[in-house]
This record gives structure tokens, sequence and C-alpha cells, in this order.
């Protein structure tokens, strides 16, 4: 059963004002809000915590406010053995990579991806649950939070280059950026926060290797304890890879093909450390290579096959994909036999079919 920290709840119920009990309920005062499944324990169960996340959501007055009081009440210490690593890892860069890395020891229900590149680099947030006004402010509150932590652990505010969301703004556009600091986009296509590389580089205050080394060593242990059943990342590729010429599929028509619900299908792939997002890009790399070395359709003909719409937006997904353009790829395989077009073709007719 998918589990959240229980710290993030009683994180949460604080910054809002509320109380929660070690039997489930959750008070205003003396007024009971909220009674959740189960009594409190280290960890609690998903649906809970997004019950609560939900009521929380809609007893907020101030977006902002509440997000800016999340962060002030978010304890570090908390995180148990990942909280300690993070603040004694030797720069931001290797705390943010522990944090990609064990976030999975806190939650199921979401992951961080660090994306480096020469510039800096890019910490992702990937929800394995639907879009809705609650994972919105949950956005908002995670990535605010490892802002705020961070920058305590550099003593120094971080200059990032921006903060950006999926879901639509709610509330000023200038509030959000004096509090951040940088520019802060939403409607965008990732939750993220953009650092520069300088920025990675900022040593951490309570920085010790030795340390941070034995930390880690007991973290790869709890990680290993995570041993997913019934993997279904190849059924969900398979899929995939035959639906992508009619556009990329919806999560939920995969889940409802795999008869399950989309909930469901989240936390599946969060047990098995992937998301449907890395899956897609999965499948359509990997058909874009096998289309490009062993077929002469063309790369039109290439991005419409595996999802895409525009070839050029196809052209620099695959270049982010491989390193190589479409066409300098297929050129440096162009020794090998490749099969008839209208074969390839002629399967996609039958996948539309």
């Amino acid at each position: 059963m998918p589990k959240v920290i229980t710290a993030f709840a009683k994180t949460l119920v604080r910054a809002a004002g509320f109380t929660l009990e070690t039997d489930g309920t959750v008070r205003s005062g003396e007024t009971i809000i909220l009674k959740l499944g189960a009594e409190v324990g280290e960890h609690l169960d998903a649906d809970d915590f997004f019950m609560l996340l939900e009521r929380v959501s809609r007893e907020q007055h101030s977006r902002l406010a509440f997000v800016q009081a999340y962060t002030n009440t978010l304890q570090i210490d908390d995180l148990g053995i990942l909280g300690l690593a993070l603040k004694t890892a030797p720069t931001l860069c290797a705390s943010l990579k522990r944090l990609e890395r064990y976030h999975r020891l806190l939650t199921d229900t979401a992951v961080y991806r660090l994306d480096k590149n020469e510039d800096g680099a890019r910490l992702v947030l990937e929800q394995n649950t639907p879009d809705d006004s609650a994972t919105a402010l949950r956005s908002e509150c995670a990535l605010a939070g490892v802002i705020g932590k961070t920058s305590c652990f550099a003593q120094q505010a971080l200059n990032l280059t921006a903060v950006i969301f999926r879901h639509e703004r709610v509330g000023e556009a200038a509030e959000y950026e004096d509090y951040f600091g940088c520019p802060v986009l939403f409607g965008r296509e990732e939750d993220a926060i953009i650092l520069p590389e300088r920025t990675l580089r900022l040593p951490n205050r309570l920085g010790d290797p030795a340390v941070s080394e034995f930390l880690t060593q007991h973290l790869d242990r709890e990680l290993g304890t995570f041993a997913p059943e019934n993997p279904i990342k190849s059924d969900v590729l398979r899929r995939l890879s035959t639906g992508l010429s009619t556009g990329v599929p919806q999560a939920a028509e995969i889940a409802s093909q795999m008869g399950m619900s989309e909930r469901t299908f989240f936390r599946r792939l969060s047990d098995e450390g992937t998301t449907f997002r890395d899956l897609v890009r999965e499948a359509q790399a990997s058909l874009a290579r096998d289309l490009l070395a062993n077929s002469d359709c063309s790369i039109a003909e290439v991005a419409f096959l595996t999802g895409f719409a525009e070839q050029s937006t196809f052209g620099r997904a695959f270049k982010r994909w491989v390193g190589q353009a479409p066409a300098q790829y297929r050129g440096s395989r162009s020794g090998k036999p490749r099969a008839l077009r209208s074969a390839k073709l002629a399967g996609s007719a039958q996948t539309l079919a």
C-alpha cells in the first residue's frame, strides 16, 4: 500500500493551524474537520494523505501564505536519516542527488529527477497521481520546501534561474517572484526548480563527506528492501509502442487497458521506481531509433509514428535522448539493411484500425 511519511502530513496540519491526533483526528480548535482512516504512525496511507491535502487546499485564503507557512514549519530533522544525509552532503549538488535517489523512502507518490547540463540543472518533481487542486498545492509546497531547507544548508540565497509549475497560477505573480527570488512561471510542462551551475557548487554548512557516506550506506540498505511484485514496466512499454502512431496515449487509457484505476497505475509504476512520463520517453526513443536505423521512413514519418505532431519537436527531443539529430543518427547507421517503409506503415495502419 503506497505511503507518505507522517512528517509531511504533520507539517501540513501545523501550517494550516490544525492539530493531528494519534487516532487520526484532525481538529481546528475544538472542531473535528477530518477523520483519517487509521491511527497515525511513522507513515500515513497515501489515500489519507491526499484526503488531508485536499481538505487543507480548500481551507486556505492565500495559497502563497500557506506555502510560506509550510516551508517555515517543515523540519529537515523530521525526515530521519535522509534529512541528515541531505545536510551533511558536501555540496548542494550532492544534496539534490541524494534527494533524487532516496526520496522514495519518504513516499512513493512522487519522485524527483535531477537533470544536469553545462549551464546548471533542473530539479523536476514528478507526481505519480492525477492532477487536481490538491496536487497543485503539493507541488508548490514541495518545491518551496526544497528551496527553503537547502538555502539553510548553504546559509545563503540560492540565486535560482526560475521556478516553474504545470498548473495555473493562484495569486499575484509579483508576490511569487518576490518570495522565490526569481521568475516563477505557471502553465509549463513540468514542476521544477532551475538552478545555475554556480549554485550547484555551493558548499553545505555542515558538509562532511565521511559522515555523508556513512549515512548514504544506511540509505542504500533501506532502499534495497524495496522489491516490487508483478513488474508492469514491460507491459506498459509494449502498449505504448503499439499506440504511439495515434498520439501519445493518456495514462488513464493505459491503466484501463490493464484493468486498474489511474491512481493504482501510478502507484504501481512508482513501486518500480519509474513514472509514466519516463516510460513514454523510453518507448518513443526506442521506436525512433529502430525506425531510423532499420526502415526507410522519412524523418517526418518517424516523428508521426512516435507520437509527435511536428518534426521539429521530434528532432529536439531525439537529440536530447541520444545526443544526435535524427539525420545524424541515421547517417551513422547507413550501412545497416533497412526494412521496407511500406511494411512499417502497414503495421501502423493496422494499429490505427
